[in-house]
This record gives C-alpha cells, structure tokens and sequence, in this order.
C-alpha cells in the first residue's frame, strides 16, 4: 500500500530498528519510512489517522530506547528530509538535518549562538522537540521559529514563546505536532572565536563522554540540587553491568552498549540504578532519553 501511495519515499517493513539506534538496540518497524517531501509526509498522516494506523516518529534516534519487541504501525524517521540554508543571520534546518551539521554551517558562515550544539548528535527536530542543551546552551536560546505538521496533515508556524521551552521540555511533547523545520535566530560573530569555542567544547565532550561504545547520551535528567553522575558515582554504580549494558566506567550520566546489550538490559539497568540512587540519597532519578515501543516476550516490563 504505502509503495504506491508515495511517490519518491523509502518504504521498509519488518525492519530492525536496532541498525538506526544510537545504543544499537530495538526490536522491528512493522513499517519504517523515510519520507523526502512534505506531500509525502502529509499522505502518511493522514492515511495513518483515517485508518487508525499507531504512528511514531523518530529523528536521528540518538536519545531514545527502542524496546526489543519494536514498534507497531508506522515508524518515520525524517533524516532524508536535511537541507539547510540561511537568509541573513537567520539560519533554517529541515527536521532531520543533524544539529551538528547546522552548528557547523552557521560557523562556516561567521554566525554565533549554536556552538554549544556542536557536540549533540540529535535531529534538529528532535533537539527541538527535547529543548536540547549542553554547555550552558539551549534551543530556546536560539530558535525563532518551527514550522510544523499536525495530526490532520495541516502546516503551521509556532513561535518560541508558543514553544513553551523548559529544561527538555516544549510543548511538541504535548501536542505530538510533527516538525517540518527549525528557524534559528544567530548573530554576526568572529570566525576565529566561533572556531576556538568549538573546538574547546568538543575537547571537553570527547574527553568526558564515552564516544567509542553506543550509547542514548545522558539518561537522566538533572535532580534540582544535585548532579546525576556524581550521584551515581557515589552509590557506587559507575561500572555496573547487566548484561551487554554498563554504567560508563567514563562518565556515570551514561550508560554504554559494551557487548551486544539489548534495550531490556537498558531497561533492568536503568531501574536498578533509579532505585539505589531513591535508597541511597532519597532522589527520583526521571529518565532523559524517550523510551517506546513494545516489551518482546522475554522481557519483563520495566515501568521506567
């Protein structure tokens, strides 16, 4: 069906989600498609909402734990979907462009205000989306405008104040509303200052982060008053294993896919971790990465 309703999109079905993943784990799509035009993401959602068809978007799908039992319905993942391009200090990004790519676009252009997101390995949908952030920086900081697909199949423009921005937080998370493209709002900068920052925060990131195993990045979100990795080194965590999944010996906010890990040893593992750390320190650590589809038989399900 889907072969024939789209004109210039990817079509896959029963695919392993586990070859997109960040952490290289997921169970299958029963359908996954990569649109390249908006016609062709209007046709899936509508299609999708006429005939009741479960309907999940992912971007680059680094922040995310797919379950070993994968997802039903239909997957879309945005990343053919890429072109960036600039009008004066402003700069606009398609959903599935990486954001890494954006910040090195608006350098190359002597635009200032996205070099904290220089080392975030997110779609710039997904980065909206989750009001990503590192280094002092955050989307808010930066975006004018999202341009974005409802539920009908109906394009509209949302500020950022409309955004809602929060510490990963907007209010795509509430009204599922598909982004189509990111307008960031830059400024004139020094291109050799713009470069040195660059450079120094991916020195701090490849000299902090576990860049060599897969990973989902940072898995919790901050507990006001505390910090989560040293939390974890403390209780004594850093290090631990189930299964293929471990506790980053490297940095303890992460958790790293060392030996063939499935998402249910991501899963036990996040539970064990959130429930020394509620024992130990009486903090409820709540989980940053999205974690959706569907347990597989084996697994036990873990309400995180």
């Amino acid at each position: 069906m889907w072969k024939e309703l789209l004109k210039d999109s990817r079509v896959l079905t029963h695919e392993s989600l586990a070859s997109y993943t960040y952490t290289e784990t997921g169970g299958p799509a029963d359908v996954l498609i990569f649109p390249k035009t908006v016609e062709d993401l209007a046709v899936v959602v509508k299609k999708c909402r006429e005939d009741a068809i479960p309907l999940t978007v992912l971007g680059n799908a680094s922040n995310v734990i797919i379950r070993d039992g994968g997802i039903r319905g239909v997957v879309i993942m945005l990343n053919e979907m890429e072109a960036i391009r600039k009008e004066g200090s402003l700069v606009m990004a398609q959903a599935g462009a990486k954001l890494v790519d954006v910040s090195r676009y608006a350098a190359d252009l002597s635009l200032t205000g996205l070099e904290f997101a220089c080392g975030i390995p997110g779609s710039v949908g997904g980065a909206a989306f989750m009001n990503a952030g590192a280094y002092g920086g955050e989307m808010k900081d930066v975006v004018q405008s999202v341009t974005v697909m409802d539920k009908t199949g109906e394009v509209k423009v949302l500020t950022s104040k409309e955004l809602d921005f929060s510490y990963r937080h907007s209010s795509l998370q509430e009204s599922r509303d598909l982004v189509l493209e990111v307008v960031f709002n830059l400024r004139v900068g020094e291109a050799g200052a713009i470069e040195a920052k660059m450079q120094e925060l991916t020195h701090l990131r490849e000299s902090k982060q576990p860049l060599e195993y897969p990973s989902c990045g940072s898995v919790f979100k901050r507990p006001e008053g505390h910090y989560t990795g040293q939390l974890i080194q403390e209780a004594g965590l850093q290090g631990y294993r189930i299964g293929g999944v471990e506790v980053s010996k490297k940095h303890a906010g992460f958790m790293v896919n060392v030996d063939h890990g499935t998402a249910s040893d991501y899963m036990r593992l996040i539970r064990h971790v959130q429930e020394v750390i509620k024992e130990r320190f009486n903090v409820s650590l709540e989980t940053e990465v999205r974690i959706i589809g569907e347990a597989s038989s084996e697994e036990s399900i873990c309400d995180c």
